[in-house]
Formats: C-alpha cells, structure tokens, sequence
C-alpha cells in the first residue's frame, strides 16, 4: 500500500499510478492525477466504509495507493491505516505538511510551534493552547475555523495568520486580528491557522523542537514572587495544590483571589492557558508583574468573585480559590458549577471549611481535604539551625467523577 501527499509536495509518480488496482483520496486529489481506466476509486468520506474496501485489496494483495494532503504521516491517514493494517504494509510518501508550508509563507521558522488539531475535535483545546503559547498552528475543521477561533480569542494579543488552498491556484494567506476572522466567512478551504504573538514569534534557538523546555521543577520559592506582607501561597502549600490541579497544555485553569499569582504562574509555566482574577487594582498590577518575570501569559481581570466570575464565558478545566472570607462558600460553589475537573480551595480559617466542603459536593463533587502544617529549617547563632513553624492552611479539593466529565455535565 502506497500512501502519497499531494497538494503541497510533489504528484505521485507514473509507476505507482499505472500499478493501482484501488486509489483512494479526496475528490480534488483524484481529479489531479490520471488514473489507470482499470482502477477503481473511492472518494474519502466516512472513513470506515474506506478502510473496509481496502482491507479486501489487502487481503489479495493487491495494489492500492491512498492520495492525502501534505505529509499524511502528521495527522493525517497513516495513523488509521497503520492501526488496521500494520505499519509494515505502507509506503509512506509524504509531501509538505499545511503546518510547514503556512510558516514557510510567512518567513518563520516553527521548531518552536504548538501544533495543534481542531479537526473533529474540542476547539476549547485549541484555543486554550493559543492562550498559553506564542506560536500555535491550528489545524481547522467544520466548526472550528478561523470565525470561531477569532471569536474565542478576542481578548487575547494575537495575530492570526489565515492559510487557504495552500498548494494550489488559489492559495491565499492573509494576516487578520481576531476580531476580523470571527467577521469573515472563510469558506471551506482553510488548511491551517497559525496564532502568534508576534513580539515572541521568532523565539529563541532550539535544541528539541517543541513549545519549549518544562520547568525543571515547580512550587517556587517565595523569593521568587512580588508579593505584599508575606500574602502568598507558600511553596508547600502550592506544590500539593498544583498536582490536585493537575495544569496541562490544552487546559485552562483560573486563579481566583490570585493576590501575587504565585499559582497563576506555575501553572501557566507548566502550559495551561490561565485566568487569574484579583479583586485589588495592586494585587492585579502585582500579578502581571510575575507573569511578566517569569516569562509567561496569562487573562488578569480585576474584579471580585463571585460576580466577576459571571464575564467569564470559558469553561475552566480547574479552578483554585485562594484567600477566605464570608464570600467563600459562594465563590466555591460558582467556581464548582464551571470546572470541568477539580476545584482547589486554601483556607487558612478552618470556620471555612464546612461551607466550602458542602458547595463543592452539594455541585457533585467527590471531596477531600489536609491541614498543612510545615516547619522549615531556621539558622540560630552559633552555626546550628531549628525549626520555624508556618501557618497551618487547609487545602480542600473536589474532584468531578470521570463519568460526569465525559457526560459534559460542567457547563
């Protein structure tokens, strides 16, 4: 079985044509190449009834060459072929990927790119990626084009960059905001949509190709943060609320009560996309400062929880509520009725506790909790060291059951 890109490589050669006893490809890829009058095509649909057709040419062996767009190892058919054939049956020819020639175009090299695919898929993980990420490409689907990712991405300080038709006559490339994209109707012919921050878009020289190292480690020093009077999620405290959130590329966390943004900014050095939201015009400007430290970026609304939570239209994966007060409980359970994975909440009053405990499994989730009580090492005169007490917090974390999740029960 002979699998070859088109569109933006090269055709497939004579020899592989004039042997085929079945081609199968998309309409526009059979309409360009001359095929043997004693072969039989399948137009490329639903990809089942596809597979089925070449599992009985496989099973005489005979001939059969796929045409695909690009490299059609990089999201594309070989994956489904390799699954049900076997990956020693194939030839892969690839020709240039969408991704490849759409940075091509316009001059930048993509060692640094997030790659990303909306096709069939969430386009929240998408849009969550160009959130966190300077360089994403976007691989574009029904429903989830260059409107409805602009649509998403009004707020954020991005260029998109538009790439129809690549290969062929009507190839067009267009550089738009994303305001101007969710506007547009953009037709059927979208390969990829590149999301750049173009103040970031060349990046640094790369040894391994990707969105750029992992932090080697996590829960930073105090040290580390602009923070006022010792108001900060201490290091321990933020390590054991960093692994209940769980923060991936793809996700999107808030921070509520952010105050310095301490969790806002590990969990957007660990990829996800990031909402923080502060309700005191410093802690916002101190917020952004440690965004802006530590290299990453992230949404910062000032306002006060619960009632700023209501311009938020995206759907968090998971939420930490940081802070306390008589608002607690209301915020908990706001936060509990748009997470679509877990809620962390510290307390450093344990009065709290209870209420926030009932908002979170009254919202169905399964609920557990620890008092953190750490002593760090302290130097004394005479080179010996003793113990320092911190405040003892309470971390408390609900987790949506697995089941709930798929279901789409968080809106």
């Amino acid at each position: 079985m002979t699998v070859v890109g088109t569109g933006t490589g090269a055709a497939p050669c004579d020899d592989v044509l004039a042997g085929a006893g079945l081609v199968v490809g998309g309409r526009r890829h059979l309409d360009a190449v001359r095929l043997p009058e004693t072969a039989e095509r399948v137009v490329l649909g639903p990809l089942a009834p596809a597979l089925d057709t070449i599992g009985a040419y496989v099973a005489k062996d005979r001939p059969v060459l796929v045409l695909a767009s690009g490299d059609p190892g990089f999201f594309g058919i070989v994956r489904a072929l390799a699954e049900r054939f076997g990956p020693q049956r194939l030839d892969v020819r690839p020709g240039v990927s969408s991704v490849a020639a759409a940075f091509a175009r316009v001059g930048l090299p993509w060692d640094d790119a997030v790659v990303v695919s909306a096709h069939g898929r969430e386009l929240r993980t998408a849009v969550n990626v160009c959130r966190a990420q300077a360089k994403t490409a976007v691989l574009t689907g029904p429903g989830a084009g260059p409107a409805e990712l602009g649509a998403a991405l009004r707020d954020a300080a991005r260029v998109l960059v538009v790439a129809s038709g690549i290969g062929s006559r009507a190839e067009r490339v267009e550089r738009v905001t994303p305001a101007e994209a969710a506007a547009r109707d953009w037709g059927t012919a979208v390969n990829v949509v590149l999301c750049l921050d173009e103040a970031r878009a060349l990046g640094a020289v790369r040894t391994v190709a990707g969105p750029g190292e992992r932090p080697a480690g996590w829960a930073l020093e105090e040290a580390e943060f602009t923070h006022r009077d010792s108001m900060i999620t201490k290091f321990e405290v933020r390590a054991l609320a960093l692994a209940r959130l769980g923060p991936r590329p793809g996700d999107l966390v808030w921070d509520v009560g952010a105050g310095s943004g301490s969790v806002a900014v590990e969990c957007a050095r660990l990829g996800a996309a990031v909402t923080a939201v502060e309700k005191t015009a410093d802690g916002v400007e101190r917020v952004r400062a440690n965004a802006a430290a530590h290299g990453v970026d992230m949404r910062v609304v000032h306002g006060a929880a619960p009632d700023a939570l209501a311009d938020l239209a995206e759907t968090p994966d998971a939420v930490f509520v940081g802070g306390g007060g008589r608002e607690l409980p209301a915020v908990v359970a706001a936060c509990a009725r748009r997470a679509r994975r877990t809620v962390v909440v510290a307390m450093a009053a344990l009065d709290r506790v209870p209420a926030a405990r009932e908002s979170l499994t009254s919202a169905g989730f399964r609920c557990d909790g620890v008092l953190l009580q750490s002593s760090r090492l302290a130097p004394l005169p005479g080179d010996v060291t003793r113990l320092a007490a911190t405040n003892p917090v309470f971390l408390l974390w609900g987790v949506r059951p697995p089941a709930a999740v798929e279901e789409g029960v968080a809106q």
